[in-house]
């Protein structure tokens, strides 16, 4: 393996700036010059930072504001390294072949991999392969068992409960988890223990397709809530519902992040009408230059169901979710789920418990922070200029908004140019009332976001739909922190 570069770092402790904003104002314009290039390794943090008669913690946080920005990039056990940020040239697209609309557009040569900018997927491809397999051989020791609890295994419960303690304030504990199979099974199970016909189900508009359609197959009336730029307007709610799904942390698909004083009106208004709340944590984990805002849970564990998943955490295709409700309704819960025989596998949990207890998932999450947030930042620094941008501080996407006959022409145009995109428009209940692109950057590598993100940016100013005002207030670029309260 090649040896890491020595680093003529200079720095000063008389200075105003601090040392972190130096060294890392320092390397940045080393790699600008070329002097770091592509592919450079970069000296361990204790290395450097014993060179440099500095803290550890120095270079550790001047390394991870690079490796946000896409400066750096940090292979598992290998170190850390220049990134490669250079740019191809976009060939020339093909003419297009007119056909039916009905069959994909034809094409020539070898077959393309799309970039896929579309949301509610995760980034499956950089795990702790050692941990992954070691907690699944440590699984594959214990028996099947014959007899589930719908609960979940205890254990898993108390490691669940403890998780939620630390990363969301949640106070809960075994009593209060039951062990899912993800966001949609746990929606299910509410539906089936408390809606039926005659009932009533609210969801955000736009909001979650897979909760109108749980809501429906279980017999409840569907009632679109409107949300805006901070979330569900509470003063729009009706005194009626039963049950009122909503995701507070990263409104999907606008990305608003419902602030304090509303998630206190929002509780008022289930404490005055009886009304259940079923808040799905969706993108709780991963924010970006903001404060956490507490879980509508703690605030109230009498009036709110609390739903989580490892499907962005981890993968989809583990199957492992969280129900988190007061000891009465998740009993109540566990025995409608016996009575229809539904349960999350034994193994799978059993699996889920080995890299909870190990502090592997805890460790995979904050690497996937960091590489979440170089995303991020690269949309917002490509998107930015030509669209106004929301929900840009929190979870795996942005709003990019558009004029509405826009966005159907960008969507098809894109894929033309290997961008498969996902619009606002589908997950309205009734008549779009906002219209834009729901950008995606979980899925795809960074180069492939960079270069999905350069093609939108090229379509909006081809079609001349890109205002001379775009930067909306919560626009930050790279680097650029809009303080804690800004979400708030």
């Amino acid at each position: 393996m090649r040896s890491s570069v020595d680093l003529p770092v200079s720095l000063s402790r008389d200075s105003d700036v601090p040392l972190t904003t130096q060294l890392s104002d320092w390397l940045r314009a080393a790699m600008r010059a070329g002097t770091l290039p592509a592919g450079e390794r970069l000296p361990s943090s204790r290395g450097l930072a014993r060179q440099l008669g500095v803290s550890r913690t120095v270079v550790t946080e001047a390394y991870q504001q690079l490796y946000a920005e896409g400066w750096l990039d940090g292979r598992h056990g290998s170190g850390t390294f220049v990134t490669d940020l250079t740019v191809q040239p976009r060939e020339a697209p093909p003419e297009p072949v007119r056909q039916a609309p009905a069959r994909p557009p034809a094409r020539r040569g070898p077959a393309r991999q799309l970039i896929n900018l579309t949301p509610g997927e995760p980034w499956v491809h950089d795990y702790d392969n050692a941990a992954w397999k070691r907690a699944w051989r440590k699984a594959a020791e214990l028996p099947p068992g014959n007899d589930p609890d719908p609960h979940g295994l205890p254990h898993l419960r108390e490691l669940l409960a403890a998780h939620l303690r630390r990363a969301r304030a949640v106070p809960a504990g075994a009593e209060n988890i039951l062990v899912t199979r993800g966001t949609g099974n746990g929606l299910d199970l509410v539906a089936l223990a408390l809606l039926g016909h005659g009932t009533r189900a609210g969801v955000e508009e736009p909001g979650y397709r897979v909760a109108r359609n749980v809501f429906a197959a279980r017999g409840a009336e569907v009632v679109p809530c409107p949300v805006d730029e901070d979330g569900v307007i509470v003063e729009e709610l009706p005194d009626d519902l039963d049950v009122l799904y909503t995701t507070p942390a990263h409104q999907y698909p606008l990305g608003g992040r419902l602030p304090i004083p509303r998630r206190e009106r929002l509780l008022a208004w289930a404490d005055r009408t009886g009304a259940l709340i079923v808040e799905d944590d969706y993108d709780a984990e991963f924010r970006y230059d903001v404060a956490p805002l507490p879980a509508l849970y703690g605030l109230d564990p009498s009036r709110v169901v609390l739903l989580g998943t490892l499907s962005k955490t981890l993968a989809p295709d583990v199957g492992v979710g969280w129900l988190v409700g007061s000891p009465g309704l998740v009993d109540a819960i566990a025995r409608r789920r016996d009575d229809v025989s539904d349960r999350t596998s034994g193994p799978v949990q059993q699996a889920v418990v080995n890299l909870l207890d190990r502090g592997d998932l805890e460790r995979h999450l904050r690497r996937m922070r960091l590489e979440y947030a170089r995303r991020r930042a690269a949309v917002v620094e490509i998107l930015g200029p030509v669209c106004r941008l929301r929900g840009d501080t929190a979870g795996l996407h942005v709003l990019a908004e558009l004029p509405g006959e826009a966005v159907p022409k960008i969507v098809d145009m894109a894929r033309d140019r290997g961008v498969c995109l996902d619009s606002v428009e589908r997950y309205h209940y009734g008549r779009p009332r906002v219209h834009g692109l729901v950008i995606g950057y979980g899925s795809a590598s960074l180069a492939d976001v960079r270069r999905g993100c350069r093609i939108v940016a090229e379509l909006v100013t081809e079609l001349g739909v890109a205002g001379p005002d775009v930067a909306g207030p919560d626009v930050a670029g790279p680097g650029v922190t809009t303080g804690p309260g800004a979400a708030s």
